[in-house]
């Protein structure tokens, strides 16, 4: 008789545990079909980023045809009217699931600060429009960077126009840094798609940008294409292994950029090249940008990229975490101290979240941006609803004689938006709905004006 309930308990758990396997099938292992596609044998795609780790220096990738050819930068410096020179290309042609392209990168090394340039990418006679570009001053203690969470439009999407607004409002920014999934899934489709989003913004400013899940093909185990390197070049020297890691220093910040993608292994080696990173550092800011946020806003998430990367950022003074991955807003200050903890996105899909008291402040069913500005001992961090370019969220870390830091919250001043319409016919929903509710309850005062 026990034998018998033992076998009818194991069948239950199995047919219940193959369920629910096939109800999440598609979303871990079902990769969007690439359409086919072919290269144009003219430049385009081109992407402006930094390059090594010195400020003064850019790479410039693109795209054309399907094969390598001869390839150049050429390159002017505006301000002391100087010679163009030409600057060569490495190229290497990558094959997709659907297509095969020659993609290109020139690295645009010791360049003067202070100076315009006019740059246009070359390959075998043909030639990209002209962009242009600048460098700014040495040794200098301020700076101002504006920064997205996911993007992932889907194809026709309106990422553009926020972005270029974006810019519109804060002309003082000098790079743009991405949280991951940037791309909504790696097909040339949508790749194309990611190009038209920052079409007229990645030409001009440097654009970094770390890896997501959904830059990764689906699997039992992940896999990166090489096409992601290759768009975003500076790993292609920076990385450890299969790791995309980089850091550079720009003006007063040093940038440290991880994949929290990775499997346990991978995300050990990138905690030993983090630790000694931070080790090296004499940045007066110290900024981690990953995927997944060390503090989960949707539950027990990314618990293994907490225990592997949250102690060092503490213990090293990393003054400020920029994370993407679960669709909402969210910031967390330690109880006023350092690092601060952000959550963004910039993605037509929203997420449930949940309201972890942990957490100063929230914002959902809206896509966000932030700016980071930095002036001497002060950095400014400010966060905007994209549709209204309304301010939502704002702080200032200030470090002292001692560079023990001081975070001054302007953002609770600010009410939340925590509108919500249920599905009615979506138990979840409903649940989320309710749940917003009783985050309300207990928070009145960040409802108020």
């Amino acid at each position: 008789m026990k034998k018998r309930a033992v076998l009818i308990l194991t069948s239950i758990i199995l047919l219940a545990l193959t369920a629910w396997v096939w109800s999440r099938w598609d979303t871990w292992f079902h990769n969007v079909e690439e359409q086919p596609y072919h290269s144009p044998a003219a430049p385009h795609r081109v992407l402006l980023t930094l390059g090594d780790s010195l400020e003064l220096s850019r790479n410039v990738s693109w795209q054309a045809g399907e094969d390598v050819r001869p390839a150049w930068i050429e390159l002017a410096c505006l301000t002391d009217s100087s010679d163009t020179v030409r600057i060569a290309a490495q190229g290497e042609v990558f094959r997709s699931r659907s297509g095969q392209a020659a993609y290109y990168v020139a690295r645009l090394n010791r360049l003067q600060p202070d100076a315009e340039y006019a740059y246009r990418a070359v390959t075998d006679g043909q030639a990209s429009p002209w962009y242009h570009f600048r460098t700014y001053a040495e040794g200098r203690s301020d700076m101002t960077f504006l920064y997205v969470g996911d993007v992932q439009d889907t194809i026709g999407g309106q990422a553009n126009r926020f972005l270029r607004e974006a810019l519109q409002r804060h002309p003082q920014s000098e790079l743009l840094v991405c949280g991951g999934d940037l791309t909504e899934r790696p097909t040339d489709q949508h790749w194309a798609e990611t190009f038209r989003d920052i079409d007229s913004v990645s030409q001009a400013m440097p654009l970094l940008c770390v890896t997501g899940n959904h830059d990764y093909l689906k699997g039992v185990i992940m896999r990166l294409e090489h096409r992601f390197p290759l768009v975003f070049s500076y790993f292609l020297n920076a990385k450890v292994g299969d790791n995309m890691v980089y850091t550079t220093c720009y003006g007063p910040v040093q940038f440290f950029l991880l994949d929290s993608n990775r499997e346990f292994p991978y995300l050990s080696t990138q905690r030993q090249w983090l630790k000694e990173q931070l080790q090296q550092s004499h940045a007066r800011w110290k900024i981690l940008v990953l995927h997944h946020p060390l503090y989960s806003i949707k539950g027990a998430n990314n618990l293994i990229q907490r225990w592997m990367f949250n102690d060092l950022a503490e213990k090293y003074g990393v003054d400020l975490v920029l994370q993407g991955h679960e669709h909402a807003y969210a910031r967390m200050t330690n109880d006023g101290s350092t690092p601060v903890y952000t959550v963004s996105h910039c993605s037509p899909k929203n997420y449930r979240i949940e309201f972890d008291d942990r957490f100063d402040k929230f914002g959902i069913s809206s896509r966000y941006y932030q700016t980071v500005s930095i002036s001497g001992d002060t950095l400014t961090m400010a966060a905007y609803e994209v549709y209204s370019h309304s301010l939502y969220d704002s702080l200032r870390i200030v470090k002292g004689a001692g560079d023990l830091p001081v975070v001054e919250d302007y953002g609770k001043q600010i009410p939340e938006y925590m509108e919500y319409t249920p599905n009615p016919d979506s138990k979840k929903d409903r649940a989320y709905a309710k749940r917003i509710e009783e985050y309300k309850q207990r928070h009145p005062e960040r409802g108020k004006k």
